[in-house]
């Protein structure tokens, strides 16, 4: 099977069509498709190098891209589903996602308004699951939060905001975040170890696997440990090496110096 794309710009199918035809792969080892959602200001481009690795281990990928900065979290959920169900048609449910940053919420946000409990896996890469300071920073700013668009803007640590709203997540996840980290401002906002971006106490999210790895926001997903934790979470349901429940990994704060 090839790699396909959904709602992506047209410019990004020539960087798509640059992956190798070795890619081709027989049918996902868990029997479903795998849909890769990018993060907030990013496109399906930043996603081609997981997306290739999870192609090589078997699985059949969808990109999914969509406008993160143009749009409120109802249209992208609305986009999302459309894309779900021209993909995946009956195998909706049992369809897994890999995710990055807001991607991870765009999907918590779609699975919330699903009627039964999704049985596909879901594994999610630096996610805001309990919101972001930087987002807190950046919304009293006009010209900041215009950075962040309506979706972007929705994701700080108030108790009111989007991310407190979603409820107890109904499917098997996983989450993989870093703390690392190639910005010192940002890191100076945020407390505890974190990634340049989220929180390493932030990414958590009660009841799903959890592992931290030696990454940064930007660039977690290009990780070769990373991919092959992913392709072993959604072929058995865990990660090789995740945290046990009673006893988090007490992670480090790092300087910028360390590349992700």
């Amino acid at each position: 099977m090839r790699m396909r794309i959904r709602g992506a710009p047209a410019f990004l199918l020539g960087g798509l069509l640059a992956v190798p035809a070795c890619l081709s792969a027989p049918t996902s080892p868990a029997g479903a498709p795998v849909i890769v959602v990018h993060g907030l200001g990013r496109t399906s481009a930043s996603m081609l190098v997981l997306a290739a690795r999870l192609e090589r281990a078997g699985f059949d990928v969808v990109q999914f891209g969509y406008p993160s900065r143009s749009e409120p979290m109802e249209a992208l959920v609305d986009l999302l589903g459309e894309a779900v169900a021209a993909c995946c048609g009956d195998a909706r449910e049992t369809t897994h996602f890999v995710t990055h940053s807001m991607g991870g919420v765009l999907v918590r946000s779609y699975l919330a308004q699903q009627p039964d409990a999704h049985r596909g896996r879901v594994v999610m890469l630096s996610p805001p699951s309990g919101g972001s300071e930087i987002v807190d920073a950046f919304v009293d700013s006009p010209m900041l939060r215009s950075l962040l668009g309506p979706a972007g803007s929705a994701l700080g640590t108030d108790p009111a905001a989007l991310v407190h709203r979603l409820g107890p997540v109904r499917f098997r996840l996983g989450i993989i975040t870093g703390d690392r980290s190639l910005n010192p401002i940002t890191s100076w906002i945020i407390p505890g170890p974190d990634d340049g971006k989220v929180g390493v106490e932030r990414a958590r999210l009660e009841g799903a696997s959890f592992l931290v790895l030696p990454a940064t926001h930007t660039f977690i997903m290009n990780r070769r440990d990373v991919a092959e934790e992913i392709v072993h979470f959604l072929d058995q349901g865990r990660f090789r090496d995740e945290e046990p429940a009673a006893a988090p990994r007490t992670a480090r704060r790092a300087g910028p110096r360390t590349r992700g």
